[in-house]
């Protein structure tokens, strides 16, 4: 069992993944620029270090969860060099899918191995180690850094080699916002017709309009006690996220030619309402939607 790992990133999501893996007996060196964030590492049991190299110096496995792929590829720079070889390297970031494939081959070139391992669950899915994991990368370095992916996550699948991990998760977000836009419609318009929250839940939730988004994250108070909308639209996954995950969905959309209205669609909504609601969760989109109507009915 791999027992040495650094861990670069540790905010919502990076911060409760490390606290897993030390919980689970691991040796955990992690790095963070903000001192929050190092305070509630320690807190936690991992071994803060001053310095990013420092965090993968002398380790088995290394494991970035950052915001987006310049930093990645920045950091994986400074790292490379002074990492063990053949450290596993495994990022958990969410990243363009040609980041990821030149993170990959910068480590390998660096004489180490490389995962591209986004995740879906949220906060909620990192502080319970149920996240999905979907990786990238060859199947014997998925094989060693499986054990460790399951203390984090409660489904990690193989999607293929590199870079394909990145696109699994982009694929699966861009569908998802895709999916609370019209979900948001839905509720909005049942609204105008007198139809309340519960009752289009009840209905919806047992018919062909069934979706995760309305099931387990519906945006409006009430018939999810557990979904943001109960609490202020605090996140739960940012609008800002959001957002960026689906610029990286309607880029790759336009890259390969794909005829993605929706999803194009989709990422100029978020764009907008991103623009005065980056920390609201991205099921706030429902209020955009009820707002927007309004002015229109005003009209």
């Amino acid at each position: 069992m791999t027992k040495k790992i650094g861990f670069l990133g540790l905010g919502h999501m990076g911060g409760p993944m490390a606290a897993n893996l030390v919980a689970a007996g691991y040796d955990v060196h992690a790095f963070d620029p903000v001192r929050a964030a190092q305070d509630k590492a320690r807190a936690d049991g991992a071994t803060v270090v001053a310095e990013a190299s420092a965090a993968a110096t002398d380790r088995d496995l290394v494991i970035t969860m950052l915001p987006n792929g310049k930093l990645v590829l920045d950091l994986y720079a400074e790292l490379l060099p002074v990492a063990n070889p053949g450290t596993l390297f495994i990022d958990c970031s969410t990243i363009d899918v040609a980041d990821a494939k030149a993170a990959a081959e910068l480590a390998v070139a660096a004489g180490h191995r490389a995962l591209d391992a986004p995740v879906s669950g949220g906060v909620a899915g990192a502080a319970a180690g149920t996240l999905t994991f979907m990786v990238g990368g060859a199947e014997a370095d998925f094989a060693d850094g499986l054990a460790v992916l399951e203390v984090m996550g409660g489904k990690v699948v193989h999607c293929g080699g590199s870079g394909v991990g990145q696109a699994a998760k982009i694929c699966n977000n861009m569908l998802l916002g895709i999916s609370m836009i019209g979900l948001s419609e839905a509720l909005v318009l049942g609204e105008k017709l007198g139809l309340s929250h519960q009752s289009f839940f009840d209905v919806v939730s047992t018919a062909s309009g069934q979706s995760w988004a309305l099931t387990s994250y519906c945006p409006v108070p009430g018939p999810v006690p557990t979904s943001p909308a109960n609490n202020d639209y605090r996140p739960g996954f940012a609008t800002a996220l959001m957002t960026k995950d689906l610029g990286l969905a309607a880029n790759a959309l336009a890259a390969n030619g794909v005829d993605g209205a929706l999803g194009a669609l989709a990422a100029q909504i978020y764009a907008r309402f991103n623009q005065e609601n980056a920390g609201l969760d991205f099921s706030a989109i429902v209020t955009e939607v009820r707002n927007r109507s309004n002015q229109v009915g005003a009209e």
